[in-house]
C-alpha cells in the first residue's frame, strides 16, 4: 500500500500520544495507536508500529510495556516526576507577585509535561482565586528585562508607583523616572524585589518588581559594583524586615526558649542564642531598626525583650506610647 501524505509524521504522532495519554497505569495498546493514527489519516501496520516504538527508544524515550490484559506501551522516565511537578505548581499558586491570570497560564503549561490523567491531579490543586495576587500583569516581563539588564551590564530607568485607596496607582515622585544600575533580584515575605545601586543616593536600595512601570534599559554602564561587591545578600535581606528600610543597628534581645524556632526562621541557623537561664537566651543581630522590626517584636508578646542599645529601647517605647494613646478611651 502507498504511503499516505502524512507517513512522515507517524513517529512524532506516536512520541505525542505516549506523552499525553500514556503513564504507567494507563498503557496504550497497540490498537489504540492504530486507530488514533488512522483518525491522523495515517494507515500503519502492527509492524511498523513496533519498529516506531524502538525507534523512538534509541532516541532516549523511556517507553515501557506492560503485557498482559489492559496492557501496551507507556512513558516511563520524564524530563520531571509527578512529585516535582506538583511542588512547581504550589509555588507558583503561592506566589503573590504571579498574578492569577499568569498562575493560570503557567499551570497549564506545566501540566503539559505529564499524561493527561495525571494533570487532573494538577489541577485538583488550583486554589488560587482566594489568594492575595498582585494586580501588576507586566511583573512577569519586568523580570525578564532585569535580568536582561544585569546580564548586559546597564543602567535602568523606571516608574514607581503605590495604590491609593481606590486601587488606582498613583505615580510616587511625581512620576519622575529612577534611574539606578540593578544588581540582583531578591524573594522575600512573598515579594519580588529588585536590589540594585541609586547613584544620587550613593547607596544600594530594593524596589518592589510589581510596583515598578515602564522598565527601560540604558546605554549607559552600571555603576556602584563596589558597593554591591561589599553587600552580603543573606544577611541584608534577614536583618532587612518586610524589607523596610531603617537605620542599621546591632540590637541584643532577651528570647524565651519556646522562640528559638521563630529566631533562627527569622536570622538563619548561624546565629549564636546565649544561654541566660533556664527559660531565656539572649540574641545579639543586626537588623534595619523599622516600624516592623518592632511590628515583629510586638507580635512576640511577653516572650522578648529589646535590652540594647538604649536608643532602640526609647523608640521602641515611644511607638509603643503612640499606639496606646491612640486606643485610650475618653473617660
Amino acid at each position: 500500500m502507498a504511503k499516505s501524505s502524512n507517513q512522515k509524521q507517524k513517529l512524532l504522532l506516536i512520541a505525542r500520544i505516549l506523552t499525553q495519554q500514556s503513564d504507567e497505569e494507563h498503557p496504550v495498546s497497540i490498537r489504540a495507536l492504530t486507530a488514533q493514527l488512522e483518525q491522523s489519516g495515517i494507515h500503519a501496520e502492527r509492524k511498523s508500529i513496533y519498529d516506531d516504538l524502538e525507534a523512538l527508544r534509541q532516541s532516549g524515550m523511556d517507553i515501557l510495556c506492560r503485557r498482559g490484559p489492559g496492557g501496551g506501551y507507556y512513558l516511563g522516565q520524564r524530563t520531571f516526576e509527578l512529585a516535582e511537578l506538583k511542588l512547581l505548581v504550589d509555588s507558583i499558586q503561592s506566589s503573590k507577585f504571579i498574578t492569577y491570570k499568569k498562575t493560570l497560564a503557567l499551570i497549564a503549561k506545566i501540566e503539559t509535561l505529564c499524561s493527561r490523567y495525571q494533570a487532573s491531579s494538577l489541577q485538583r490543586q488550583i486554589y488560587v482565586s482566594g489568594r492575595v495576587k498582585t494586580m501588576n500583569e507586566s511583573i512577569y516581563y519586568n523580570v525578564d528585562r532585569l535580568h536582561a539588564a544585569i546580564s548586559d551590564n546597564r543602567q535602568i530607568t523606571f516608574q514607581y508607583f503605590q495604590y491609593d485607596r481606590d486601587k488606582r496607582r498613583q505615580l510616587r515622585h511625581g512620576g519622575r523616572r529612577y534611574r539606578v544600575s540593578p544588581y540582583a533580584l531578591c524573594w522575600q515575605d512573598e515579594n519580588y524585589y529588585r536590589i540594585a545601586y541609586d547613584p544620587q543616593a550613593g547607596e544600594i536600595r530594593h524596589y518592589r518588581v510589581d510596583k515598578m512601570l515602564s522598565i527601560q534599559q540604558t546605554e549607559q554602564p552600571r555603576t556602584g559594583q563596589a558597593a554591591f561587591d561589599a553587600l552580603d545578600i543573606r544577611s541584608y535581606s534577614q536583618k532587612t524586615f518586610d524589607m523596610f528600610s531603617g537605620q542599621n543597628e546591632t540590637v541584643q534581645l532577651l528570647f524565651h526558649n519556646r522562640l528559638a524556632g521563630v529566631v533562627i526562621d527569622r536570622f538563619g541557623s548561624d546565629v549564636t542564642l546565649y544561654p541566660v537561664d533556664e527559660e531565656h537566651f539572649r540574641l545579639t543581630v543586626e537588623v534595619a531598626v523599622s516600624p516592623r522590626f518592632f511590628a515583629w517584636v510586638f507580635a512576640l508578646g511577653q516572650e522578648v525583650q529589646i535590652l540594647s542599645p538604649p536608643a532602640v529601647v526609647a523608640q521602641f517605647r515611644r511607638q509603643l506610647d503612640q499606639l496606646a494613646q491612640q486606643y485610650q478611651q475618653e473617660t
